[in-house]
Order: structure tokens, then C-alpha cells, then sequence
């Protein structure tokens, strides 16, 4: 967050965090300040998240026209999946702003720790689209390959990035795509190769991953009665869902995409 904030990147990024003691605001980095949010020199705002993000991003909102992009730092022991949520269903968010991605920092020196009994550390692994190991340097290269392997078991299709000390290209962080269905055609045929060639993972900590591939068309009523079942008899247990679908008599692609609360 500090590499955003303060290096001249050419990119208007609005950083939302949870305290400011975790950033070293440095007031030679700052021009202006009105109600806890700083507007940097490179062009970027931070400000912090008080008690709802829903108020924060209204807030930020206000000062639309200064900003391109929304960072978003959630708290080390917190699921990614209510923050989707928020952009997905709600209407005051997703007419102005959309998810573009989730991005997951770990730290390869004391991962271990975390992976072996931590589990909301396999559900920001499980559902990110890109992850970057950081601290790489600080360990050899056979333990990298070590956690390189392990995370891959848990989210085969995420970006992965060695870094050290946090630096990398803004261009791998920003426009991803992650949730946006015009890049569907484009990724459907990865999709579905995965689903044909590696159709059930297992992993140490007992969370699965399951895709389908199938010709043809589906009964979307049909589908929608699935998928309610599923919630009502799986819901606590599915992390993150996601699918493209061609229905009966439509000349249409669907998508569908869930995320666990």
C-alpha cells in the first residue's frame, strides 16, 4: 500500500484500509486531508474504513472524479467473501464501481504457520486471482518451490507472483478481470480444459475443488432448482462458485459466479 501511495506510478488509486497506524502517512506525501481521507501527490487517496465499507465507498464516492481504481485492504484473519459480496448485490455499489479482482500477500518466510492451522488463510488462497509471495528472498529456493506447489494444490488458476518486499508492476494488480463477464469467451476454453483434465483436487486441509464439463444445453429452471439445493444443503461449505452456461433455446451465454459469506 505504501508503494501505491507514495511512488509515481501514473495511476489515480483510492486505498482504503483499516488503520492508518498500519501506513506510515508521511505528510510530505500528503497535499490535502478533509474527513480522514488523504489525497497524495502521485495522485491517490487513502483513507479508513470506520465501521461499514458500504459508508466508506459512498464517502469515497463523493470524490469520484479523483480516482480510477478502489484498493481495498482487508484485515489478515478476514474472508475476502463479504467484501465480494458488497459489490456484487449491492445496487448503491455496483451501478458506480465493480469488482475487478482479489488479490492475496503471503508471506513465504512464515506461511507455514498460518497454512497448517488457519483456515480463512486457504479462503483468501482459494479465492483470489492473483497472489504474491512475498519475502521470496528470504528463503531458499527449495521452500519457495515448497509453498509455490502447495498454494497451486489449493488455487490452480491465480496469477503467482515472487516479490520482495511488496514490489511489483501496478499493471499485475489493476484491471484483471476477475469478475468481468466480457472476458468469459475469452477464458471459457481454459475453463473447460480444466474441467476435463483435472476434474477433483483434495488437499490437506479437506477443501475440494469440483469442475463440470458437459455438450449441450441446460433447463435453466432446472438449474436454478440445483443450485437452491446446493445453498440450502451446502451453503456454509462452498467457498467460491463459478460457471458459463448455454440454455434451452437461447442463443445467449449465462455466467454465474457465488462467493461464500
Amino acid at each position: 500500500l505504501n508503494h501505491i501511495l507514495k511512488n509515481k506510478h501514473g495511476k489515480r488509486i483510492a486505498v482504503i484500509e483499516n488503520e492508518f497506524g498500519d501506513i506510515d502517512i508521511d505528510s510530505n506525501f500528503i497535499i490535502g486531508k478533509s474527513d480522514e481521507i488523504f489525497e497524495m501527490k502521485n495522485g491517490c487517496i487513502c483513507c479508513s474504513v470506520r465501521s461499514d465499507l458500504i459508508e466508506t465507498l459512498n464517502r469515497l464516492m463523493n470524490r469520484q472524479d479523483k480516482f480510477d481504481y478502489v484498493v481495498i485492504e482487508g484485515t489478515g484473519l478476514a474472508s475476502p467473501g463479504p467484501v465480494a459480496q458488497a459489490f456484487l448485490l449491492e445496487n448503491e455499489i455496483n451501478q458506480s464501481l465493480f469488482l475487478d479482482g482479489i488479490i492475496t500477500l503471503i508471506d513465504s518466510k512464515n506461511a507455514w504457520n498460518h497454512l497448517k492451522d488457519v483456515e480463512v488463510a486457504w479462503e483468501q488462497i482459494a479465492f483470489s486471482h492473483v497472489l504474491l509471495l512475498n519475502k521470496s528472498d528470504l528463503v531458499s529456493h527449495e521452500e519457495l518451490k515448497n509453498l509455490e506447489d502447495h498454494v497451486r494444490g489449493i488455487n490452480p488458476t491465480a496469477k503467482l507472483f515472487n516479490t520482495k518486499n511488496a514490489q511489483i508492476d501496478l499493471n499485475h494488480l489493476i484491471d484483471i478481470g476477475g469478475f468481468d463477464l466480457s472476458n468469459v469467451n475469452l477464458s471459457d476454453n481454459e475453463f473447460l480444459d480444466h474441467g476435463l483434465h483435472d476434474n477433483h483436487h483434495e488437499h490437506e486441509s479437506e477443501i475440494t475443488s469440483v469442475s463440470i464439463a458437459c455438450s449441450g444445453t441446460i433447463d435453466p429452471d432446472k438449474f436454478n432448482h440445483w443450485l437452491r439445493m446446493l445453498l440450502i444443503m451446502e451453503g456454509m461449505d462452498v467457498f467460491r462458485s463459478k460457471g458459463i452456461l448455454n440454455a434451452n433455446n437461447s442463443d445467449k451465454r449465462y455466467i454465474f459466479q457465488s462467493v461464500y459469506m
